[in-house]
């Protein structure tokens, strides 16, 4: 990778990387047989999303439950909200694809949310977590900030509507899926009676399911 879109990239980040490699690794899809790719990365900055966004409403929330805080969290580490900071970041732009290799990998949402988790694994390898820190505080704020209330699970808010018209449970039917074994992108079809059916991918069955029903509830709300 030139080493102008690395620094070009490390600006964006508000960080100097030392150990520019890092973050080399973290935009390379394993697509790229000859490099070692983000996947080890991706494993990490989970975690480090994780340990943040848990901190970060302890800390806001003080007198709010276990289950409040769980579904704030949930929320706010869903792939979607992954990819849309990766969106802000531009991180398409700076991914390593394969020769041969559809472009339109580097714009989908699951490839996106894990290239952004490895690029918060690759600040806290070279900066520690102050600087993975300072990155998910800065492009998490709104979305912490909006949510006033805890919010509901979409699955289990989409049940809870299906029973409430006296439907039977929604269903989940595997529609798709694409991608390396390494990289699976599935994609989930969700069913009610009555209503047009909405899929939503992810980088698993579980992930899917969830940008499913979120689909799904968004028609609900727009037929309002």
């Amino acid at each position: 990778m030139k080493r102008r879109n690395l620094d070009k990239l490390s600006d964006v980040l508000e960080h100097q990387f030392e150990r520019t490699e890092l973050l080399e690794r973290a935009l390379t899809h394993p697509s790229v047989e000859e490099n070692e790719d983000y996947e080890r990365l991706e494993f990490l900055g989970d975690r480090v999303l994780g340990l943040v966004i848990a901190d970060c409403l302890l800390e806001l929330y003080p007198l709010e439950d276990e289950g409040d805080l769980a579904a704030r969290y949930n929320e706010l580490v869903r792939q979607e909200r992954l990819a849309e900071v990766a969106e802000l970041l531009d991180l398409g732009r700076f991914m390593r694809i394969g020769k041969g290799e559809d472009k339109s990998l580097k714009s989908q949402p699951a490839l996106l949310a894990n290239v952004c988790e490895a690029i918060i694994a690759a600040l806290y390898l070279d900066g520690g977590l102050e600087a993975a820190r300072s990155l998910i505080r800065t492009h998490w704020a709104t979305s912490i900030a909006a949510q006033i209330a805890p919010p509901k699970d979409s699955k289990s808010e989409l049940q809870e509507w299906a029973m409430s018209q006296g439907f039977a449970l929604p269903d989940y039917e595997e529609v798709a899926r694409a991608g390396p074994d390494h990289a699976p992108v599935f994609t989930m079809e969700v069913r009610v009676e009555g209503q047009v059916p909405a899929s939503g991918t992810g980088s698993s069955k579980k992930a899917a399911e969830s940008e499913a029903a979120s689909a799904l509830l968004q028609q609900l709300s727009d037929l309002e």
